[in-house]
């Protein structure tokens, strides 16, 4: 294992060098923030959801339905790439996703989720759609089958609610929240349930994408369908507490965001993050903490791969 202080800084001073500006774009920010996630559930925190396609993996990760929308691979080839050049095969992609992660949290937050985190990880060689399936919420769960899935991965109710917050920034696509499109009025407020059948029969492609915050929507779509909202529009969209605030007034995009309303402790620290925006910048932080931190399998083989999509050599 090498310095946490040599690694760290040298991820750091490439993502905040040529790739700052795309690091700080709500898209391709929010996505890293939800790649930490994707990766550290499924197999522990060893890069296997950057894996491509191979002989070795035929269906890796990302071809999960549970992986619908993953972006930002190609801001962390160009990172890898550019390390490599600087030091060969000290950084594994798995350090360079979380270090990404946590400067998009920092940049999207205007600075108010910070943490640091250890480096050492290793790049696992193993990436499976079926894992990924199994391991990930799905974002049709009830809280019950939110709070086990989490509780496997030895996450509280609460800390299932601080992660959920991450549906501030970012995009959820159509097809995640289907029945959302005719759910009753005490799940979901009439007139943005107006507004994501608009977005959802208008947008581009079979499947299309809508922004998960309605604070980050255009000004004549959100005219158009919740005038009442047009205050709360930002110019720029930021990693913040508002999830929680659209979650009490039933204006959010999934089935599992809302059911974080349907259990009394769930809906205590909805309430609570709702209030009080500062605890929720530290309990984010703290969360996304413990996340980078959860172990690849006992026994598992990793190495530092070369190329993010890529093992360096066959399992056999």
């Amino acid at each position: 294992r090498w310095a946490t202080t040599t690694t760290n800084a040298a991820a750091s001073r490439t993502s905040s060098g040529r790739t700052s500006s795309r690091l700080s774009d709500r898209g391709i920010g929010g996505s890293l923030i939800r790649l930490i996630f994707h990766d550290c559930f499924v197999r522990g925190c060893d890069g296997s959801v950057l894996l491509n396609a191979s002989d070795e993996n035929p269906r890796p990760e990302t071809a999960a339905p549970v992986s619908i929308g993953l972006e930002g691979f190609d801001i962390l080839e160009e990172i890898k790439a550019d390390l490599e050049r600087r030091c060969p095969g000290v950084v594994s992609c798995a350090d360079i996703l979380i270090f990404a992660a946590r400067d998009a949290s920092s940049i999207l937050s205007n600075g108010r989720v910070r943490f640091d985190v250890p480096a050492g990880r290793l790049d696992g060689v193993v990436s499976s759609a079926y894992e990924a399936q199994a391991e990930l919420p799905d974002p049709t769960f009830t809280i019950r089958q939110l709070i086990d899935n989490f509780a496997r991965k030895n996450f509280t109710v609460e800390e299932l609610v601080v992660l959920s917050g991450a549906h501030s920034v970012g995009d959820g696509h159509c097809s995640s929240f289907t029945a959302r499109l005719a759910a009753p009025p005490d799940q979901i407020t009439p007139s943005y349930r107006n507004l994501l059948n608009y977005r959802c029969s208008r947008g581009g492609g079979a499947d299309p994408a809508v922004v998960n915050n309605a604070r980050d929507e255009d000004l004549a779509t959100v005219a158009r369908f919740m005038p009442a909202f047009v205050g709360k529009l930002r110019p720029v969209s930021a990693l913040d507490n508002t999830y929680y605030r659209n979650n009490l007034d039933k204006v959010v995009n999934f089935n599992s965001d809302w059911q974080l309303l349907t259990q009394d402790e769930a809906r205590g620290h909805v309430r609570e993050y709702a209030d009080n925006a500062a605890l929720w910048d530290h309990d984010f932080a703290a969360s996304l903490l413990k996340l980078s931190k959860l172990p690849m399998p006992v026994g598992s083989k990793g190495e530092i791969r070369n190329k993010c999509g890529a093992i360096n050599h066959s399992k056999s």
